[in-house]
């Protein structure tokens, strides 16, 4: 038996209703059976309500089987004798860490769980030293966990849970709210953790290359185990992924689309250097009826235009929003005396699709919070359609009807009893009838993919995912002219993500609606937008064609930053002698550019 063996493990929620009828069973896990050796890094994989979440927290004890068992270190968790010994042994890390971090300062609060487990203060502290090291958080104990990075705070989670010297750790996607920079600290203090320290590791996430280095992979879907191997195994089958809702690694998936246009290379390619060394074998030919699909269009207009700040306009010439010399500090005159934005200088023409990017802390969220008049500047004008919105006459209320705000924790934006009735809530306040509100909010849900049998259900009932996309359909049904999202697609299926992005896409080009977009997916970033505004420090970075931006991708990893893996990849195979498009920033466009250097190398 392994450190962690589930035999028949079923679980089941149950929804009471008002009146006392019978509670409704909704089979989160179905008979699932697994058995985790001691040491191993495994990955979960499933999309959003496949079970996912149901099951970790069967591993760590918050829940108990309704059916089967689930054993941890040899200890049955339904037994309430052994619970406490059961979480020693399996710590869990969830994904928003201030959920689970509880002290002012980084030791005191890596020194919690020991405390509670009655360790004594002597090994209390040798725990906390051993357990900052392993994260690399040592340089950090005497400060906030408030003040610190999405990333750091993750790590001094991982180190609280340490310091409890679990066998295993179970992390529920970790990294899905961190800038890339944040996934990479997480990742290598999780990777070194398993392979320095032994510890078992369970890592679930939706981001398919935290996947290729684990030993194991298992895949859910509606509460069943349905795929398990090795990564190369699992990602090999790219549609029987895509009908689970999930994805590959953006190389993995580039080699899958050259394969299909008749390139022998082989399946499941991981890395970089694995299509490197594929590509650069010099029998490999293209064939000639290799068929040069046309590259989608997410953009709505040439993504190789410049943008140039003082000059930005619509097709209309109307400029929505601009802003002049902005300035932004927090708790001025003060210790904690921060400035979050730095001589901001910007215009937004109506209609275009904006991305903002930088890393935790670069000023995205206070940026995006003066759009809409949430925060007033410091310092500085913020126009909309021409009008400053901090003039006396200004109506600000109105404002927030046409520049719509989706908050990056949709939870925190959800209050009423049913979903209909929080979708209702904006048009209802914009003095429209109750009939013109419901229909508002139905056409909302629609756009956003929740049809009638969601209307009537608690919003605070749903997934992470559903919620985000009440969220939106709450803004949407206000009819803003600009839609802004920060992180709306954080913790999303693949799938998930991919239909809320086309849908905004679609609202974009259907609607004209202008849409800013704060993401730390570069991938994303790269495939729907028409200009990258990069944030650094609260100072605007860079402000151009996505093209343009990711060609300095050495500068933005600096900066905390990345490229999307497309960009690294056709770097690599230009620097190795294949004549490719380095600016090739999407799947698409790589495979075209890949096949043509083939067939052109193939004619000399």
């Amino acid at each position: 038996m392994g450190i962690i063996k589930a035999a028949k493990l079923a679980y089941d929620y149950l929804r009471y209703g008002e009146e006392g009828e019978e509670p409704e069973v909704n089979r989160a896990i179905d008979h699932v059976d697994l058995d985790i050796q001691e040491g191993q890094f495994i990955a979960v994989l499933g999309h959003n309500g496949s079970g996912k979440s149901t099951l970790a927290k069967h591993i760590n004890g918050l829940l108990v089987p309704s059916e089967g068992t689930l054993w941890v270190d040899h200890m049955d968790t339904s037994s309430p004798e052994d619970i406490w010994k059961i979480r020693q042994r399996a710590g869990m890390v969830f994904q928003n860490p201030d959920n689970q971090i509880i002290g002012t300062v980084v030791e005191e609060d890596v020194g919690f769980g020991p405390e509670n487990l009655g360790v004594p203060t002597e090994d209390i502290w040798k725990r906390v030293d051993d357990s900052l090291e392993a994260v690399g958080m040592t340089a950090y104990r005497k400060h906030s966990p408030n003040k610190l990075s999405g990333g750091q705070k993750q790590r001094v989670a991982i180190a609280g849970v340490m310091a409890m010297k679990p066998k295993c750790i179970v992390l529920d996607e970790p990294t899905a709210m961190l800038d890339p920079n944040g996934r990479k600290e997480v990742l290598k203090a999780v990777r070194e953790l398993n392979q320095k320290e032994g510890v078992t590791v369970i890592l679930i996430t939706h981001y398919m290359e935290e996947v290729v280095f684990a030993d194991d992979v298992y895949v859910m879907d509606q509460g069943h185990l349905v795929m398990h191997g090795k990564p190369r195994e699992i990602f090999s089958q790219v549609k029987q992924l895509k009908k689970y809702r999930l994805d590959v690694p953006q190389v993995t998936m580039l080699a899958y689309e050259l394969r299909k246009n008749g390139l022998d290379i082989p399946k499941g390619l991981l890395t970089i250097d694995e299509l490197l060394e594929a590509l650069q074998d010099p029998i490999l030919k293209a064939p000639d009826n290799w068929e040069q699909i046309e590259i989608p269009q997410y953009r709505s207009t040439g993504s190789d235009m410049e943008w140039k700040t003082e000059q930005v306009q619509s097709a209309s010439g109307e400029t929505s929003l601009r802003l002049e010399h902005v300035y932004y500090t927090y708790n001025p005159g003060t210790a904690y005396e921060m400035h979050a934005l730095k001589d901001i200088n910007l215009e937004i023409p109506q209609g275009q699709f904006v991305g903002i990017i930088g890393h935790t802390g670069s000023g995205k969220s206070t940026l995006i919070q003066h759009f809409n008049g949430l925060v007033r500047p410091t310092q500085g004008k913020i126009y909309f359609e021409g009008q400053d919105i901090w003039a006396e006459q200004f109506p600000l209320r109105g404002l927030r009807s046409q520049v719509g705000l989706v908050f990056q924790y949709p939870e925190h934006q959800l209050f009423e009893t049913d979903v209909l009735t929080d979708v209702c809530f904006g048009p209802k306040n914009q003095n429209l009838t109750q009939e013109e509100c419901e229909e508002r909010a139905k056409e909302a849900l629609t756009h956003v993919g929740l049809d009638e049998s969601y209307y009537a259900k608690s919003p605070f009932e749903l997934s992470g995912g559903q919620k985000r996309r009440v969220a939106i359909a709450g803004v949407l049904a206000m009819n803003p002219k600009v839609l802004i999202l920060d992180e709306p697609t954080a913790g999303l299926d693949p799938q998930g993500r991919d239909e809320i992005l086309d849908q905004i896409a679609s609202l974009h080009k259907t609607r004209g609606i202008t849409i800013i977009l704060v993401s730390h997916s570069m991938e994303d970033i790269a495939k729907y937008v028409d200009r990258i505004i990069v944030m650094n420090h609260g100072v605007k970075e860079y402000d151009d064609a996505p093209k343009k931006v990711f060609s300095h991708y050495q500068e933005l990893e600096k900066i905390g930053l990345a490229a999307p893996q497309i960009t690294y990849i056709m770097h690599a195979l230009s620097e190795n002698g294949l004549d490719v498009d380095v600016n090739a920033t999407t799947v698409e466009e790589a495979r075209v550019s890949i096949m043509r250097a083939i067939e052109k190398r193939g004619a000399v």
